[in-house]
């Protein structure tokens, strides 16, 4: 069968296709339109995959959207009149929004593919979170967990799910929370206050944490509460979020802890303010940590399970993934590539082939690369044009430059094959540099990315030498491997490894097999071998405020437009060429 997944409408919209049970194709909007975080319907996506496949629309057999429009247009509706009469100002725009576009998805689905309604399906969101967690997990059977801000009513919920290769295939969520109370809500109003684009800053919460102490703790906890059941409530008298469309949070939550950080004011933890909003955050971090693990380890004990898949936007928190490692009792944690909404395309496709459709069982391949291929040939035709010299060699060649270049204080744009599938660059297009220099850590910051200076990075290292220079605990690796896991740094190391520790003597570790990402894990190797570390720091190929590059030629843009020495796609290598900007520099004084 021919599947097409769809998410959009909200953040994050993507197009996955799958084949006879397989992904074939996925890309998120963004990657396509260059508009971060884009929600539009993403016909661009949808285009590339079937493109991809070499697919016209009408040889599919189905299209399912990653969510059902009518509840959610009932949770909207309800929730207004619910809000009423304090909701009355924002209800015309609210209803414009659902009805608008919305609220007509099979019909959107239908006349933009051009195929019959009747092939237009939908499922739950948090079906499509869960799908997307355990039917790509390398697990049989596993107790699931997903959490996000709002689906249609949803906001948690708890499942198990069993499949067999070649067998049937069995998702059941039990339990869930329901809107207004929201763990991903909770963490988006503190995200909203600390002056952060909701939706897409909750990461730099969990950055600044590290530079705070929970020092509001009880405060947090007065807002959101356990209840006897075992899940949680939150007071909504200090959120806005269900009476407002862009409110998050309300005055009392303002009187609790403060005013709001005007979002164009710098975050500085050194100062006064700026270890407030961090103590603020430590405490946001630290309540959401404790509810999640406490949530993990009772089910953990009602199930038995040895295996936990979790999904959600929640999920992208791997802080808390590690402590639900260390202390919920489950021996392994799976989290996808592309826990988020993005990731729901995905979900929602391989869930329509095994549960809509009964179709049996396939193992999914383990690895995020499903994007856009990136076209060497193209890099070489730009810098040529450009007047930059660009050279083509042997793999072992470059491979043993680069290595030697990053050594001696190069910043590389590293590029090849499928783009990533996910809001993390997980080895075909990052930028690479010198894990051991502090300067490098503030240097990529400011004349890089162009973000703030709290901002950790990422480490990557082989999974044979993981061990070697980072605290994992059992099944830390397998959370490692999509970069989902948050670990010490072995205290012997973190002065090699300063450019990739937190301040916390943390890292968010990238633990990579060879068989994933091949090149990256040789260049790891070579540069071992002359610098006696097999780590490099590894963050994303962007600068603050762009999607992750999908093409050559967005890799050039960035590369040109940033700081970066070298910029690698697949066998072509190009170089800065320093002199000749010194010289720009001085004509355009």
């Amino acid at each position: 069968m021919k599947i097409l997944g769809i998410s959009a409408f909200y953040h994050d919209a993507a197009a996955a296709l799958t084949i006879d049970g397989l992904p074939v194709a996925a890309v998120q909007e963004e990657r396509l339109s260059r508009s971060k975080n884009d929600p539009a319907f993403p016909m661009r996506a949808i285009e590339w995959c079937l493109d991809q496949a070499g697919l016209e629309p009408e040889a599919l057999d189905a299209a399912i959207f990653y969510e059902r429009p009518a509840l959610k247009f009932d949770r909207v509706l309800m929730t207004l009149l619910r809000g009423f009469p304090q909701s009355w100002r924002i209800f015309p725009k609210a209803m414009k929004n659902m009805v608008g576009e919305k609220l007509w998805v099979r019909g959107i689905v239908s006349a933009q593919l051009g195929i019959p309604a009747r092939r237009v399906h939908f499922t739950d969101h948090h079906l499509s979170h869960a799908a997307a967690a355990f039917l790509t997990a390398p697990t049989e059977e596993a107790a699931i967990l997903t959490a996000d801000g709002v689906g249609e009513w949803a906001t948690l919920t708890v499942g198990q799910g069993s499949k067999r290769p070649g067998g049937p295939v069995d998702i059941r969520l039990l339990r869930e929370v329901r809107f207004p109370h929201s763990l991903g809500l909770f963490y988006s109003a503190f995200t909203a206050w600390l002056g952060f684009p909701v939706n897409e800053g909750e990461y730099k919460v969990m950055g600044l944490a590290a530079y705070g102490a929970p020092r509001f703790a009880d405060e947090v906890r007065r807002i959101l509460r356990r209840t006897p059941d075992g899940a949680f409530s939150l007071d909504l008298g200090y959120f806005d979020y269900h009476r407002a469309v862009d409110a998050a949070y309300s005055r009392r939550f303002v009187d609790l802890f403060g005013p709001p950080r005007d979002r164009f004011e710098p975050v500085d933890p050194g100062t006064a303010q700026g270890r407030h909003y961090a103590d603020v955050a430590a405490s946001a971090q630290r309540v959401l940590e404790e509810v999640i693990v406490d949530i993990a380890t009772a089910f953990r004990k009602e199930t038995g399970l040895a295996d936990l898949c979790l999904g959600g936007g929640v999920a992208l928190n791997g802080v808390a993934n590690a402590r639900i490692l260390r202390e919920a009792g489950f021996e392994r944690l799976f989290v996808p590539s592309a826990p988020g909404d993005a990731g729901c395309a995905l979900g929602a496709a391989l869930w329509a082939d095994r549960i809509l459709f009964g179709q049996p069982h396939r193992d999914c391949p383990d690895h995020p690369f499903w994007g856009p291929a990136v076209e060497p040939d193209d890099l070489a035709r730009l810098a040529a044009e450009d007047g930059l010299a660009f050279e083509r060699a042997a793999e072992a060649d470059m491979i043993d430059n680069v290595a030697d270049a990053i050594g001696r204080g190069a910043v590389v744009g590293w590029m090849e094959g499928a783009v990533e599938f996910g809001p993390r660059a997980l080895g075909h297009r990052s930028i690479l540099a010198d894990p051991g220099d502090a300067a490098m850590r503030d240097r990529i910051n400011r004349d890089i990315k162009f973000r703030e200076s709290f901002r950790p990075f990422a480490p990557v290292v082989p999974v044979e030498q993981a061990a070697t220079f980072f605290e994992l605990p059992p099944g830390g690796a397998r959370l490692g491997r999509f970069m989902s896991g948050v670990f010490p740094v072995r205290p012997e190391w973190r002065d090699r490894l300063r450019a990739v520790t937190h301040v916390d003597g943390t890292a968010r570790v990238q633990v990579l097999e060879a068989a994933m990402a091949p090149r990256l894990h040789r260049l790891l190797g070579a540069y071992g071998r002359c610098h006696g570390i097999p780590v490099l720091l590894n963050t994303s190929f962007n600068i603050a405020g762009d999607p992750i590059v999908t093409s050559a030629a967005e890799g050039y843009s960035t590369f040109r437009r940033a700081g970066m020495d070298l910029l690698v796609a697949d066998d072509v290598v190009v170089r800065r060429d320093r002199a000749r900007q010194a010289q720009r520099m001085e004509v355009m004084a």
